[in-house]
């Protein structure tokens, strides 16, 4: 793999911020015992990590805009190029001790994904991808499955947790889907489940009410590595609708259609 200027920057801050986060990681179980409890204390490792990260970016590239989970958005003096960025995707997962979770990275260009970084630490796998140059996971090339049949597929999604109100929907979602695939999976981290479809891993994946830095980077990932993507609402803009359904060319409209309820 042969890497941009600007994907070495992104790898470059991904890494930097995993060091303090497998530390911070490596505290979970102690975390309750501490008096301010462990939300805050994730919290606190979600922020430095961002700190960390943006650092590392306006370092690097001075004039391009900023979008973070933890912070404020910030207009770049370049208009055209800002940066999206979850500094800890997983962060239920992470505070219970699950060792499933991920830092991701995205480059935007005239409204267009141009490059992204989703990295699992722990795993120690560096997922990524720039436009036109392939998807890829540390020096190996990706490619979305091939499978055609729905029956033989492991999809993946998000369950809402306490205070959402679009429960129900999910549940006629998976109500529809799981009699006709082999399985659906809820793994905590919707960049991971993004990165897992362009690795093959996943057949096909879909949720509601997401946020532009938890799919900005996983998006071009499956694009590069040959997946579809579009809104569950057809033809919608996952970044702008917060809702997407992704899979290979194979099962797209099938399970595009189910998901839709069409």
């Amino acid at each position: 793999m042969i890497a941009s200027a600007n994907l070495n920057v992104m790898i470059k801050a991904a890494r930097k911020a995993a060091r303090h986060l497998i530390r911070d990681f490596g505290e979970v179980e102690n975390l309750q015992v501490l008096p301010k409890g462990p939300g805050d204390f994730v919290t606190k490792a979600d922020r430095k990590a961002e700190d960390v990260i943006h650092d590392e970016l306006r370092e690097a590239r001075p004039n391009y805009g900023w979008v973070g989970e933890e912070s404020v958005e910030v207009a770049g003096a370049d208009p055209t190029r800002r940066w999206i960025v979850d500094p800890l995707d997983g962060t239920t997962n992470f505070l219970h001790g699950l060792p499933h979770w991920s830092i991701s990275i995205a480059l935007e260009h005239k409204g267009e994904i141009v490059a992204g970084v989703i990295y699992d630490p722990i795993k120690d796998e560096m997922f990524t991808a720039e436009k036109g140059a392939g998807a890829w996971m540390n020096d190996r090339r990706l490619r979305v499955s091939g499978r055609r049949d729905l029956i033989e597929c492991i999809f993946a999604t998000g369950i809402p947790f306490g205070g959402r109100r679009d429960l129900p929907e999910t549940l006629s979602d998976l109500g529809r889907i799981m009699p006709t695939c082999a399985g659906v999976r809820r793994m905590g981290s919707a960049a991971l489940d993004l990165a897992y479809v362009a690795a093959g891993r996943f057949d096909g994946f879909w949720e509601r009410n997401l946020h532009s830095w938890d799919i900005a980077a996983g998006l071009i990932l499956v694009r590069e590595a040959g997946g579809f993507v579009d809104g569950i609402t057809k033809g919608d803009d996952p970044l702008k609708a917060g809702e997407l359904v992704v899979a290979g060319e194979g099962i797209f409209d099938k399970f595009a259609k189910i998901v839709r309820g069409e």
